[in-house]
């Protein structure tokens, strides 16, 4: 980020989508903050825009706003490879801040006796809040040429009721007039100017086609267009893609999904016909990470998740000649085995490392290594011996990382039990297929090392490195913390590589950990022994809907919880502390989180409402809702208050996930509570009125714990090779018989139906044809569904 102009600056960006808002780490006293945080967001397709803003954070009272940028939806889709660049800053306009939309009715009227225009204000919804409060007092106004009229004021609510008409006598010769009739709503204000709350423009021409004009209309800024102030507030570097696809009816996707069960139930005789090589030859490096994951997820719902490792970590073994360069690629194999990894594993990643890791962050020391890096200053002491010297720092960094490491090395291999029997069963068979390929003695090693260069170096290593990328901490470590981290990662490093590469190294400084490192080794191999000591067939792999069994808590902390039936107490004294556990089956909570303490619990199944709430429902913020139903339609609700934002995201997103099969989700809520009779929302007194606001049940954070989706993912794999297609068709059904294939078959290494070039080069062409006529079909069915909606002039919903 460019240099403002301030003296000192604690940034963070916090990044906002209508109302869904997500918040980065916060950067302390940096005017180039680095936060190489990323996130990925599931949003409806109607999203418009989305708003980054740079913040100055403040201990006391509001955080400042430094400047924002603003990315128009179809800005972000003219990047077929996403956005990647530096943008400047600007100013924040007030009037530019909009948000909601309103309901009304235009008709224009034409007879004998009079010429009008009438405009039925129904309500708003969404409105921005522009009172201290976190409300408005919104009224609207109607426009055209020198005539206007205004509702009625309602105060103190972002979602106003008006039903109200209003009329404007129009003269004849405007009905030939241009132009447009212009809707603005204004929030009153008693002392000084109004504040513009939004403005809907429809073409008075539309009103000669259509007399009537009723719906819903998203509210747009006054339009007054703001330069980037030249630099001179800073300039954020972003990156961002947008993934927008059509997902078509699971009936179109069979026969691909067909194609990628068959690859690793009945694999080809002919390798590199399969269409798992296919579409490893036609996956970018950029694309590789999320094809695998994609991968990951359509073999774990069909319940073959350990046959397909199998069968890329198979074909990478068999190719490798050289057992040390084994997985040390990019390769399908090597993403996949570590998406797998966060996949059904991150929960116990939780288990093992974070006591540990939140004792790192609580303590706080300085450690270092590095003569040349060690800051002597950092290490005063209030006493009479003064500042240590370097080699008193050294000692006391060597025995609190013997410490640390110590802590992490038992913790991981007494962690056997907790490892997920998937995981498990899936390094047996990577055990198994290295054993076979490297059956030498001098080779003893090369059988744990295949396993711990995943479980070591590719999930726990950079899970201590970065633990707010694994959702282990809120916040980033400061440079103290991260530096202890970093020298921790390292040394869990080598004890994945077994100790062998110790003293062959730059890192010389390092060596007073060698000992401990090498103590590990006889440890860590009685644990990847016991790990892979398991029998396959005691687990079962099933088709399933979800990453984690029913059984499996998903999300655990203690929040505080208000109840919305009872006597009303006020806001502040009404949250009372309880701790919550979140399964694919039940939201539950105890005072406590001792085992004998009784839970109450929420079936997921009966959850139709999960939502934030506005501030000035309790006068608190971070409060969220779950509404429920009972078999009997009773509907029910309680508040929770989570501790910031981040968190109150990262519960909205897992229940949504865990209640996203529901069958009684609502269409509409109240971001209000209903106190004193009536809604602190929209001021209506019916308690059981509809709700004045839209439900956001799809917008998720993008994470391991997404639900599996069969057909998102086989349209993610149908994209991958509708981009290939060309390549395939030039590789495969254009070339003839390579001289290796010729050898492979003159030693007798293919089958007697593939006995002769011909036959071979038959066989290949056969199966890119077969796979390619799959991808036609998928590519034939969405130009027709695109046809039909552009015909019938609106979206589609699609069914077969």
């Amino acid at each position: 980020m460019g240099q403002p102009s301030a003296e000192e600056h604690k940034p963070e960006i916090t990044m906002r989508i209508a109302k869904r808002r997500l918040k980065t780490a916060t950067v302390w006293k940096n005017l180039n903050p680095f936060w190489g945080e990323e996130y990925t967001l599931h949003l409806p397709m109607g999203f418009h825009s989305l708003s980054f803003y740079v913040m100055d954070e403040d201990t006391i009272g509001h955080d400042d706003v430094i400047g924002k940028i603003l990315l128009s939806k179809d800005a972000i889709g003219a990047q077929a490879k996403g956005l990647d660049n530096w943008l400047n800053l600007t100013r924040v306009d007030p009037d530019e801040e909009v948000q909601g939309e309103i309901h009304l009715g235009l008709e224009l009227l034409r007879d004998a006796k009079r010429i009008g225009l009438r405009c039925h204000f129904i309500e708003a919804r969404d409105l921005a809040p522009r009172d201290i409060s976190g409300t408005s007092d919104p009224f609207a106004r109607i426009l055209f040429n020198n005539h206007s009229a205004e509702t009625s004021i309602i105060k103190k609510t972002r979602y106003p009721h008006w039903s109200e008409t209003l009329e404007l006598e129009l003269e004849t010769w405007e009905l030939t007039e241009g132009g447009s009739v212009t809707v603005e709503v204004w929030d009153w204000d008693m002392v000084g100017k109004n504040d513009f709350l939004g403005k809907v423009e429809i073409p008075f021409a539309c009103l000669h086609k259509t007399p009537l004009l009723q719906g819903w209309f998203r509210l747009l800024p006054l339009g007054n267009h703001e330069d980037d102030a030249g630099g001179k507030l800073g300039a954020l570097r972003l990156k961002v893609r947008l993934v927008e696809d059509r997902i078509l009816p699971s009936m179109y996707y069979q026969p691909l999904i067909d194609l990628l069960v068959e690859s690793v139930i009945s694999p080809a005789e002919v390798e590199d016909s399969s269409p798992l090589t296919m579409l490893e030859e036609v996956t970018t490096v950029e694309s590789r990470q999320d094809v695998a994951m994609t991968l990951v997820k359509i073999y774990l719902g069909q319940g073959l998740v350990v046959p397909f490792l199998d069968y890329l970590s198979t074909r990478e073994v068999n190719h490798t000649s050289d057992p040390n360069t084994l997985f040390r690629s990019n390769s399908l194999a090597s993403k996949a085995m570590e998406q797998f990894m966060k996949a059904v594993g991150m929960l116990y990643l939780h288990e093992v490392l974070k006591p540990i890791i939140n004792r790192i962050f609580e303590e706080k020391k300085y450690i270092e290594l590095d003569p040349c890096k060690i800051d002597l200053n950092r290490t005063r002491r209030i006493s009479f011996k003064g500042a240590a010297s370097e080699a008193e720092v050294r000692e006391s960094s060597v025995e609190m990382l013997q410490g640390y490491l110590s802590s992490i090395v038992e913790s991981i291999v007494g962690s056997v039990a907790q490892c997920p029997p998937v995981m498990r069963v899936a390094f047996k068979q990577l055990h198994k297929r290295v054993e076979e390929q490297f059956p030498e003695p001098e080779n003893e090693d090369v059988k744990y090392l295949a396993i711990s260069g995943f479980f070591f170096l590719r999930f726990f290593a950079p899970a201590i490195l970065t633990p707010k990328l694994f959702h282990l901490r809120d916040q980033h470590a400061d440079t103290r913390t991260s530096r202890t981290l970093l020298l921790l990662a390292k040394a869990v490093q080598s004890v994945g590589n077994l100790g062998l590469q110790l003293g062959h190294g730059k890192e010389l400084w390092m060596e007073p950990l060698h000992p401990i490192i090498l103590c590990s080794v006889a440890s860590v191999k009685d644990f990847l022994d016991k790990l892979i000591d398991i029998d396959q067939d005691s687990v079962s792999e099933v088709p399933q809907r979800a990453v984690f069994l029913p059984s499996v808590t998903v999300k655990e902390g203690y929040l505080q919880k208000h109840k919305a039936e009872g006597p009303q107490l006020l806001s502040r004294f009404a949250f009372k502390k309880r701790y919550f556990w979140l399964s694919s089956e039940t939201l539950s909570y105890a005072k406590t989180l001792d085992p004998w303490q009784v839970r109450s619990s929420i079936p997921i199944q009966c959850v139709c409402v999960v939502e934030r709430v506005d501030e000035n429902a309790f006068q608190q913020q971070h409060v969220m809702q779950v509404v429920t139903q009972d078999n009997d339609g009773q509907i029910h609700t309680i508040y929770i208050q989570c501790k910031n934002v981040n968190e109150l995201n990262q519960w909205l997103s897992a229940i949504r996930k865990a209640s996203i099969y529901n069958e009684r989700m609502l269409p509409s809520f109240h971001p209000g509570a209903y106190r004193s009779g009536k809604w602190t929302c929209c001021l209506q007194a019916n308690r059981a009125t509809l709700g004045c606001s839209r439900t956001h049940s799809a917008v998720t954070l993008g994470d391991w714990s997404d639900p599996l989706d069969p057909d998102a993912e086989t349209q993610t794999i149908y994209k991958q090779l509708l981009q290939g297609r060309d390549k395939l068709r030039k590789q495969y059904l254009e070339a003839e018989t390579t001289p290796e294939e010729e050898k492979r078959l003159n030693s007798g290494l293919l089958s007697d139906g593939a006995d002769s070039s011909g036959q071979l080069l038959k066989h290949r062409q056969a199966a890119v044809a077969r796979l390619l006529r799959v991808v036609l079909d998928l590519e034939q069915a969405h130009a027709t569904f695109q046809q039909r909606e552009r015909e019938e002039g609106g979206s589609l919903i699609l069914t077969p």
